[in-house]
């Protein structure tokens, strides 16, 4: 039986905890969310484990009639789905790798560093998180189907064997099988009807509404850096990053929630060729930003890409 334990621990600079809101650094592992059935090792999840438990490596966290999500490197979220499994097989910062067991499990991924190396194992295949955007992997033991990874939007290296890799780009999946070259299939990646791509979506708008919250707090002053920092209202991590940045929903994640003026988190969405996004609250805009006022438009290098 596991023995629950907190960590303390400042690992590197791009991971950052909240001692004024009374919470532990994130770190990779940490559960940060939990609905309905999930287990560590066995033993229950819940809300109250948030921002004080972490998976170690070897540890394997399950869902029933329940979800959960982990956090990996500063800027990647994993989401498990119900009835499914994943383990933890390293959670360094510089090589960051989970295993599907079981069921499905979606990632987001807002940020990487050159140094993170996240990989995703399913069926004995080892995937590669190379670009932000969101991934879903489906261990699939349930209908024979054989486990297969998808790219909503981003970039994956997939293993061929032999040490090799081949790309899956945005919109594109593949079936995984050990040593054998890919063949990827255009879909339709807005995700209509996938439980898994929706409930995502709903915790990175959550997410997003933290970040506003809490980004005044955190990212004035000189000693502020990107990584995942505590909010104790939403009782969750959330990542504020060095730069404005959309996740691959469309929401809005700020680096200075107050400079903005609050309550600013819209959903982007495309017209007239430039990403915009919608605006709950009015925000001062700053010509050094690129950001505008007044119509809730996204202008400038900081651009949606």
């Amino acid at each position: 039986m596991r023995a629950w334990r907190t960590t303390f621990a400042i690992l590197g600079l791009t991971v950052l905890g909240a001692p004024a809101f009374g919470a532990n650094p994130g770190r990779p592992g940490a559960v940060n969310y939990v609905e309905g059935a999930a287990y560590l090792d066995g033993q229950p999840l819940n809300n109250r484990n948030v921002g004080g438990l972490t998976m170690n490596a070897g540890e394997e966290l399950t869902t029933a009639a329940g979800k959960a999500e982990v956090l990996l490197t500063p800027g990647v979220y994993l989401r498990v789905d119900d009835r499914s499994a994943v383990k933890m097989i390293s959670p360094d910062l510089a090589l960051t790798q989970v295993e599907v067991d079981r069921g499905r499990a979606g990632v987001e991924v807002d940020q990487l560093f050159p140094q993170n190396d996240v990989q995703i194992v399913d069926g004995g295949v080892t995937t590669q998180l190379v670009k932000t955007g969101y991934y879903e992997f489906d261990a699939n033991h349930f209908n024979g189907d054989g486990p297969e990874a998808m790219v909503f939007k981003g970039r994956a290296e997939v293993e061929i064997g032999d040490g090799k890799y081949e790309a899956v780009k945005s919109h594109h999946e593949v079936a995984l099988v050990q040593d054998a070259h890919l063949k990827t299939v255009n879909f339709d990646a807005h995700g209509t009807g996938d439980d898994l791509y929706n409930w995502s979506s709903l915790r990175s708008q959550y997410l997003a509404e933290a970040n506003n919250q809490i980004a005044g707090e955190y990212a004035y002053g000189p000693g502020f850096y990107p990584g995942w920092y505590w909010d104790p209202y939403a009782w969750d991590y959330t990542f504020i990053g060095a730069n404005p940045f959309f996740s691959p929903f469309g929401w809005g994640f700020y680096p200075w929630g107050g400079f903005y003026g609050g309550g600013f988190y819209g959903r982007g969405f495309y017209r007239g060729g430039a990403y915009r996004h919608g605006f709950y609250g009015g925000f001062h805009g700053h010509p050094g930003y690129g950001f505008r006022g007044g119509a809730g438009s996204f202008h400038g290098s900081g651009g949606h890409r």
